[in-house]
């Protein structure tokens, strides 16, 4: 079952002089439960490509439909409900806030959505996260790891239609890097949780299902 499409996706910056095509003509499909890595140098469009995804923000032109839903028919306010109950965002630099505790922090989206929280649900979740000793600490009291996972529960705490993290490892060392992958396909495996994952590091993107390569704003590569 088709759980993302993406129909010739483009993004230019500027005009004339100053034009920058990041993203040119870009089109692919993603299965519910597949795990995909897109990979690329810097540069490459891949991180533009993402956060076209994700709504944060919106294409020259071209479609993204995320559970049959075109995405950017929304106006902003809606596009933004859509997106914190339906994408699950994790970013390299964490993003957590810093007044709140682990716990907190997982529950933020469904607190901003006023919704209940699942108890049984959430332990669940810091059993799988490793953070039961942890869940009352603060972000500051917390390694690069603790917090890229309390990020990863943050994303997954919502049950959303595809969870998009960008380089999740690119602020870690190696064996923190090695956690937050495993975590993330072990994620992907035992919630079925659809994943993209953005990486330049051809190593970690070999735990995916798929390998999408972009240069200069095209896919070039898949496998």
């Amino acid at each position: 079952m088709e759980i993302l499409r993406v129909e010739n996706l483009t993004k230019v910056y500027g005009k004339d002089t100053t034009k920058v095509v990041a993203l040119d003509n870009v089109s692919f499909s993603v299965e519910k439960g597949e795990f995909v890595a897109i990979v690329g140098a810097s540069g490459s469009g891949k991180s533009t490509l993402l956060h076209l995804i994700g709504g944060v923000d919106r294409p020259t032109s071209g479609k993204v439909f995320i559970d049959g839903k075109d995405i950017f028919k929304f106006d902003d306010d809606k596009l933004a409900i859509f997106r914190r109950r339906q994408v699950g965002l994790i970013y390299q630099f964490y993003n957590l806030i810093p007044i709140l505790n682990v716990e907190e922090n997982i529950c933020l989206p469904l607190s901003l959505d006023n919704r209940e929280i699942d108890r049984e649900k959430l332990n669940d979740m810091l059993k799988l996260l490793g953070l039961q000793n942890r869940k009352n600490h603060l972000p500051s009291e917390l390694s690069g790891g603790q917090q890229q996972k309390t990020s990863i529960g943050r994303a997954l705490i919502t049950n959303p239609a595809i969870i998009l993290a960008d380089e999740p490892t690119g602020n870690l060392d190696s064996k923190a890097s090695d956690e937050i992958v495993a975590l993330l396909k072990k994620s992907n495996k035992e919630l079925k949780q659809t994943i993209i994952m953005i990486t330049h590091n051809m190593e970690i993107a070999k735990v995916a299902d798929r390998i999408i390569k972009i240069e200069d704003g095209k896919i070039v590569m898949e496998e």
